[in-house]
């Protein structure tokens, strides 16, 4: 090709270029206009729906914990334990109910773009959280019941995740656990079909039960079946102390690690289009008020 030709072939280069980087663009902004609808409307959910959706997290949760003891038990493999383990995030994704965690990134970008209020945030957040740890607890009180066999396997493992003690090690894992569900959160949202969706679950759900992260609610129960056993090295103040530990670190990592840098990917000037049309909208509802009065 010579010197002219590529002249005038670089603007089509260009052009192309353009085309190629708009719909990805556009595709992030409609997925985050998507999440700022869907936060809205988890912020304004009634206390009774709020408080069943975070029980329901907690118990889905739970049966995955109980195929993760029985599986660790029978084989010796925390590989298919877990495996066995996704069986909890599968029930948590088609039951839709939700983990704490799983809140770091839709209702945030209902924030963000002030069609909501911090409180909302806050309410939605400690009402997961609370339901979250009941339902953990009645399934890890059933699962000691039902199951007395496992009751090594429960002793075993809380006493190793407590063994980790207040370290950056467990920081760290509490971050990487927080970042995952987040980024979990993300991919579910901007997968086209039920199956992608499924993928996604089950890959973190496995990455979560495998590796050990320091997902508050997930140690929670393990810890909770422990202290039901009995004969575990720590007890329930401990256990608030070290899951408050985790609980801060799956902040971090959901919303310092993932849901800034979503943000970011947004950008700026879509974000602020979206918070002067909030804006305006509060302003009518206010004239509108006035004129009602």
């Amino acid at each position: 090709m010579s010197k002219t030709e590529q002249e005038a072939a670089a603007p089509a280069k260009k052009a192309s270029a353009g085309l190629d980087a708009e719909p990805i663009e556009t595709e992030i902004e409609e997925s985050f206009d998507a999440s700022v609808t869907e936060g809205a409307k988890r912020l304004n959910r009634s206390p009774g729906k709020l408080a069943a959706t975070g029980v329901m997290a907690g118990l889905d949760v739970g049966f995955g914990v109980l195929a993760l003891m029985f599986v660790e038990q029978q084989t010796g493999s925390e590989l298919l334990g877990g495996l066995a383990f996704t069986i909890g995030f599968f029930a948590l994704f088609l039951g839709r109910s939700e983990l704490f965690t799983e809140n770091f990134l839709v209702p945030v970008t209902t924030v963000v773009s002030g069609e909501a209020k911090a409180r909302l945030l806050a309410r939605l957040w400690l009402g997961t959280y609370v339901g979250n740890l009941i339902g953990g607890f009645l399934i890890a009180a059933l699962l000691v019941v039902g199951y007395p066999d496992l009751g090594p396997t429960a002793v075993e493992l809380g006493d190793k995740i407590i063994g980790r003690g207040i370290s950056s090690e467990s920081f760290v894992l509490a971050i990487l656990a927080g970042g995952a569900i987040t980024l979990m959160t993300w991919m579910i949202r901007n997968a086209e079909t039920e199956g992608a969706k499924l993928v996604a679950v089950g890959t973190f759900g496995f990455l979560l039960g495998a590796t050990h992260m320091n997902h508050v609610v997930v140690i929670s129960i393990k810890m909770f079946a422990g202290l039901q056993v009995g004969g575990v090295s720590y007890n329930y103040l401990d256990w608030l102390g070290y899951s408050s530990f985790a609980a801060l670190g799956n902040m971090v990592g959901g919303l310092g690690l993932v849901t800034v840098l979503r943000l970011a990917q947004v950008g700026r000037p879509h974000i602020e289009q979206r918070r002067r049309v909030a804006r305006s909208l509060v302003r009518l509802r206010e004239f509108g008020s006035r004129l009602g009065n």
